[in-house]
């Protein structure tokens, strides 16, 4: 099965149209050149595809959205809230090598030892949260100046120095 990156939430409406606000986590201002669709999970590991007729940049940050099938203000409102996914090779295409988000499935090492493969990245206004699964439980690391020691893009790992403790209280 194809992996899947969040790559950031549907987060308005614009115009009477049906077009979309896609707030993205790229790193980079984009037009999402050569995506043909998007995906929403509509449940756990089932992605819907939606297919981009036309995009164009708002921000920094943002992107306006028309989806196919999506020609009202009333049905672009039903998908607003949702989080957007795309799949790794368009994910790798569009990514800015400085976005958080481009940590994503990199293995998280804690003082040489190899924890789990980072799932989310959750932005924070003082720090990254990585979401990460160990022994089926969920763990999240915070990725900030204290904790980071180095991200190696070529061997795709994060090492950090985590405070003691941190991990006994999710296990």
């Amino acid at each position: 099965m194809a992996e899947y990156y969040k790559i950031g939430k549907l987060v308005a409406v614009f115009g009477l149209k049906g077009e979309l606000v896609l707030k993205h986590t790229l790193g980079k201002k984009t037009s999402l050149k050569g995506l043909q669709a998007i995906f929403i999970e509509e449940k756990k590991q089932s992605f819907i595809p939606w297919f981009i007729e036309t995009t164009k940049i708002k921000t920094e940050e943002e992107v306006y959205l028309k989806l196919e099938g999506v020609d009202t203000r009333e049905a672009a409102m039903k998908l607003t809230q949702k989080e957007i996914w795309i799949p790794e090779p368009d994910f790798k295409k569009l990514a800015a090598k400085s976005a958080p988000a481009s940590i994503l499935g990199y293995t998280i090492i804690n003082d040489n030892k190899p924890l789990s493969e980072v799932l989310e990245v959750i932005e924070q206004p003082h720090q990254l949260l990585c979401r990460i699964e160990i022994n089926q439980k969920e763990v999240l690391i915070p990725l900030n100046e204290q904790t980071i020691q180095k991200i190696d893009h070529k061997k795709k790992q994060v090492s950090v120095s985590l405070p003691d403790g941190l991990l006994e209280i999710y296990l």
